[in-house]
């Protein structure tokens, strides 16, 4: 059996690793090539989320997502860079339709019978919303902020902000809750979670959104005192939601880790769990509350 330690420094070198690649395709300026890293990275989650249902012995479309979301995130790319949010979501919506249609149609001539039609539906079409459509805010905070003098992009300083918040996050939940966790938050979902760990995610998120903005302060100029310090606690509670809300999903599918791609964390599923739910947050705050893009 794996110590503690050996397991926590498994989790360190596969994150700091996975995140080095992120990161470097971040504040390399280059557009088409952050799209590609941060898609392959939904695909594989997606992938993961299928497989755990095949091992579950759950029937699913799983090449007709995988399909979808291809085509999901690579138009998505292209009409929110080009024409704006309001195109992007009008495409978005057309694709989830015919997503839907494509599935009931084939449901319609499927042969076997053993499991709930409804079941391999649904199954199927939460993938590709939980995975991919979540997920797939993280490429549209970089067109949210407006350009630089040049015309390029700066929305990635975004992105980052909000990779480290939400891994702040989760280290503080991890650090906080293996020291002094005692009161177990969701222990039927989540049996090592614990209250204290959550109030140590939101206190390291917090500080992890101050210290970037300090650092940085030209990069993330949309942002006064006030964001950082708000976006610093919804960031901090998205991201435990996130991490729960795997949780139930790998509960539900009998499996203790999404894949085996990554050790110390499981699969890609594990280590982005958190970004999709931080990641809609930050882009709705930008949106709304921010009114980005301005017009």
């Amino acid at each position: 059996m794996e110590t503690a330690q050996l397991t926590f420094r498994r989790r360190l070198v596969s994150t700091l690793f996975m995140w080095a690649v992120v990161l470097g395709t971040i504040l390399s300026g280059y557009e088409q090539i952050f799209f590609i890293t941060i898609s392959g990275i939904g695909l594989l989650g997606l992938w993961e989320y299928y497989e755990m249902l095949d091992r579950r012995g759950v029937p699913n479309f799983k090449l007709t997502a995988l399909i979808t979301a291809v085509v999901f995130m690579a138009g998505s790319f292209y009409t929110f860079r080009s024409y704006g949010p309001d195109k992007s979501y009008d495409f978005e919506i057309a694709v989830m339709v015919i997503f839907l249609l494509v599935v009931f149609g084939r449901q319609m001539f499927r042969r076997t019978r053993d499991h709930n039609p409804l079941e391999t539906m649904a199954y199927t079409l939460f993938g590709l919303l939980y995975v991919v459509w979540l997920f797939n805010f993280v490429t549209k905070i970089v067109y949210l902020a407006p350009r630089g003098p040049m015309g390029e992009t700066t929305g990635q300083y975004y992105v980052l902000f909000l990779l480290l918040v939400t891994k702040f996050s989760d280290m503080g939940a991890y650090v906080t809750g293996s020291l002094i966790g005692r009161h177990k938050l969701v222990p039927h979902i989540s049996p090592h979670k614990s209250w204290e760990g959550l109030g140590g995610a939101v206190v390291f998120s917090v500080a992890g959104s101050f210290g970037l903005w300090y650092l940085i302060p030209e990069r993330l100029s949309v942002f006064t005192v006030t964001d950082v310090a708000v976006l610093g606690v919804l960031l901090g509670l998205a991201a435990v939601i996130g991490d729960l809300a795997e949780s139930i999903v790998k509960r539900s599918a009998d499996a203790k880790d999404s894949g085996a791609l990554l050790p110390g964390i499981g699969g890609v599923l594990d280590l982005i769990d958190s970004v999709l739910f931080t990641a809609p947050i930050l882009f709705f705050y930008m949106r709304l509350v921010l009114g980005l893009p301005e017009q």
